[in-house]
């Protein structure tokens, strides 16, 4: 009996904070349902504040594969071809060089490297804003304007990724490295053969965080895709939201096409990125 009391008194208890979770998860997932619900309205039902699904959806489809056209030239496939293809590129360069990096800082550890990465991480406080002149004109005399290469070398390495991959090879096991030296077995495989399959959960939580990076960006894409057949999902958003009068419908539908990849692939790796966040080394 008294077992039984004291579970009922820790219920009663928790109760306050199941309501506090069940109101904050409400918070987090109504945007989404608001999306779902106003990419199946007409754009008046839904500045009217409809939050029920209708059934206007495949006319919103319709209106945006349209205004892709329009704004592109292109289907709207291609545009987000464009986006997977960038942020898919950008993803695996940046992970393999940030990962090679923290591998060196942390495994090959002595002073100088410690004072270049302290130098690394200055560059942190430095806003985006600043470089975005001189990297386009970079790109403008290395003539990569419009091309895969001008979306992806500004990002393929930096330095947070850097620090999150020395930060989380502090939990390599270095006795196993220092046994594969003893059998010969030479550097490029301890990397390739050891250390990467023991730290498949950074990189995968590298991965979702440089490909959502990657996949929501606008402004440097905005800067540097000069033609209109390169693309990307933002910025035909942004163009769906310019002038006099914006679909809703329309906007809403493209907004949940674009945000389907990047829920995917955070549902696909989302043990492995709350690993990789924690630093846990299997």
């Amino acid at each position: 009996m008294t077992n039984k009391k004291n579970k009922s008194a820790i219920q009663r208890r928790l109760i306050p904070s199941y309501i506090f979770l069940v109101i904050i998860c409400f918070i987090s997932v109504f945007p989404i349902y608001w999306m779902l619900t106003a990419a199946t309205n007409t754009s008046y039902e839904v500045s009217t504040g409809k939050i029920i699904f209708g059934t206007y959806f495949f006319e919103n489809y319709k209106g945006l594969l349209e205004r892709a056209a329009a704004s592109s030239g292109a289907t709207l496939g291609k545009v987000m071809g464009n986006s997977f293809l960038y942020a898919s590129v950008q993803t695996v360069l940046c992970i393999f060089i940030c990962s090679l990096a923290g591998f060196g800082f942390e495994l090959y550890h002595d002073k100088h490297k410690d004072r270049l990465f302290a130098i690394l991480l200055l560059a942190m406080m430095i806003p985006g804003v600043a470089t975005l002149i001189p990297l386009f004109r970079m790109m403008s005399k290395m003539k990569l304007l419009s091309t895969v290469f001008a979306f992806f070398l500004p990002g393929i390495s930096t330095p947070f990724m850097i620090m999150m991959f020395r930060q989380n090879s502090r939990n390599f096991p270095v006795d196993i490295m220092e046994a594969a030296r003893i059998d010969g077995l030479p550097e490029w495989k301890i990397f390739f053969q050891m250390y990467m399959p023991i730290m498949k959960s950074t990189y995968a939580a590298a991965a979702v965080i440089t490909f959502m990076n990657a996949w929501n960006a606008y402004m440097w894409p905005r800067a540097v895709m000069t033609d209109n057949r390169a693309m990307t999902m933002q910025m035909l958003l942004t163009n769906l939201s310019n002038g006099y009068t914006i679909d809703y419908g329309v906007l809403m539908a493209g907004v949940f096409f674009c945000s389907v990849p990047t829920m995917v692939i955070f549902f696909v790796l989302q043990k492995q990125f709350a690993e990789g966040i924690t630093g846990a080394v299997k």
